[in-house]
């Protein structure tokens, strides 16, 4: 049973998993757009979708301090990453200010030729 079993490990051990984690948000938060396997797709979307509602929530307040608390959380989970952190939060963020949330989405690709792994199309709805 899989009662209160939560996450995916993916075979991997957990500096793996980290990095990979690392990866695939660096890479769609970059280019907007990745292909990738089911799995991966379903491991890295709610992280994705975690730091745009944090970005959001961020500029809806006056207070700087809170903007720059937002930031440093991003950035820890982003490898500090300066450039990404910033596209993500005047970039990024601002494209969904009116989307309540569902910032990706997952499209069927069909099966990968080497071990038919099933592969998909992962990106922002809101693209450039």
């Amino acid at each position: 049973m899989r009662h209160r079993v939560r996450g995916k490990k993916l075979g991997r051990n957990p500096n793996q998993r980290k990095g990979l984690r690392l990866a695939l948000a660096t890479a769609l938060l970059t280019h907007g757009r990745i292909e990738t396997t089911r799995a991966k797709a379903d491991f890295i979307r709610s992280d994705v979708e975690k730091l745009i509602s944090l970005a959001k929530r961020s500029k809806l307040h006056d207070n700087p301090a809170r903007v720059v608390h937002a930031q440093r959380i991003a950035a820890s989970r982003l490898n500090n990453d300066r450039e990404l952190v910033s596209k993500l939060f005047n970039e990024i963020a601002p494209r969904f200010e009116n989307r309540a949330g569902g910032y990706t989405r997952i499209l069927k690709l069909g099966q990968r030729k080497g071990d038919a792994a099933e592969m998909v199309l992962l990106e922002l709805t809101e693209r450039q």
